[in-house]
């Protein structure tokens, strides 16, 4: 297929034809609103996150559409030999999960040049796979609500559901057959208006996250065909810690 985006690195094209390769016969996408991903310009992706396999099907889905996806990814996966090359290749963007100053430069950095020439960043709010038991979204943090304030650009709210069925949290392997049918609803851009011309600080940051993570939730429930939980799963006041594999 061909790309709406001017820019097509080759070795984009190789990542999506060895995807495409392995689990095209595996797997089946059904999306709902799909006219709402725009075609150009330069805007965030924000998803669900539930499996380690969720950027794989998130970046099949964008490119059916006609994006090249761009991911924060967590540094550590660009050390590993082979997977690194790939990523720095095709245009990832590192995270350090350092919480600092100096582990948010770099990305947001990266995000900034990624607006300038118009393209979209895929970033997971949650940070890491959700902790929630029944695998609804949990609290979120804001590095999506920070490079669409800072660089003035929408957040797109994406769920997904389904992916599960291919490989499962925390699994080892993929289930490639029988074929499975992954859901995605595309919600409209979230209404950020009211931070405008506001200072970007940690208040407003927390308020603009909460929006994008309630977005996301809703398009879940449309998926799902459940009602969330009321409250917010927060990992802190559960006694779980924030990042690696955990007992659920």
């Amino acid at each position: 297929m061909a790309l709406k985006e001017t820019h097509r690195p080759s070795i984009f094209w190789l990542m999506a034809l060895v995807c495409f390769g392995l689990l095209g016969g595996s797997v089946k996408f059904r999306v709902a609103h799909p006219e709402r991903i725009p075609a150009r310009g330069a805007y965030v992706i924000a998803p669900n996150h539930y499996s380690e396999i969720d950027p794989v099907i998130v970046g099949m889905m964008l490119f059916r559409a006609g994006r090249q996806p761009r991911f924060l990814a967590k540094a550590s996966l660009f050390k590993i030999p082979v997977v690194g090359w790939f990523l720095r290749r095709s245009g990832q963007i590192p995270v350090e999960r350092t919480g600092t100053a100096a582990g948010a430069a770099s990305p947001l950095a990266a995000a900034h040049e990624l607006v300038e020439k118009q393209g979209i960043v895929v970033v997971y709010p949650e940070g890491t796979l959700t902790r929630e038991p029944d695998m609804w979204p949990m609290r979120g943090k804001t590095g999506a609500a920070r490079i669409a304030l800072e660089q003035h650009i929408p957040v797109i709210p994406v769920a997904h559901w389904g992916t599960q069925q291919l490989m499962g949290r925390y699994a080892k392997k993929v289930s490639l057959f029988p074929r499975k049918t992954i859901d995605f609803s595309v919600g409209e851009p979230v209404d950020l208006s009211e931070f405008e011309g506001r200072p970007i600080d940690q208040h407003v940051l927390a308020e603009a996250t909460e929006k994008i993570m309630a977005a996301i939730t809703a398009q879940l429930e449309e998926l799902r065909g459940q009602k969330a939980p009321a409250g917010r799963w927060d990992p802190v006041e559960q006694g779980q810690k924030e990042t690696g594999r955990f007992e659920s």
